[in-house]
């Protein structure tokens, strides 16, 4: 099992990109899933995530009202857009999905994608 981001580059502040993360492998139409991100120097962190039934969302201060998180079950594949962005979003973008809420959001998911970088120029 495995997940897979992609949509990731190079935009200009103000610019909007979609990043998706695609898993292969079980299902995980049971699992939270999520985004977390690590810029150059900083520690991973928390930044969406969805429930299972792609109902209920939660986001971080600093993306609330500019990023939204979706997915598609029937494509094991989960979404975000990212609007309204700003040099300081710059960073590697990581998908991530688990049985628990509570340990993914703490940075303890099941299963992390390998990265995608989004570059924000001013």
């Amino acid at each position: 099992a495995q997940l897979v981001e992609s949509g990731g580059g190079v935009v200009q502040a103000g610019g909007s990109l979609r990043l998706s993360c695609a898993a292969s492998g079980p299902t995980f139409s049971n699992y939270y899933r999520g985004w977390f991100r690590q810029a150059p120097g900083r520690e991973r962190e928390f930044i969406a995530r969805i429930d299972r039934s792609g109902l209920t969302t939660r986001y971080a201060d600093s993306v609330k009202g500019r990023f939204a998180i979706s997915r598609d079950n029937a494509r094991n594949t989960v979404y975000l857009q990212m609007n309204s962005l700003k040099p300081e979003d710059t960073a590697v973008y990581y998908c991530a999905a688990g049985p628990s809420s509570y340990y993914l959001e703490a940075g303890r998911p099941e299963y992390w994608g390998q990265g995608t970088q989004v570059t924000v120029s001013s």
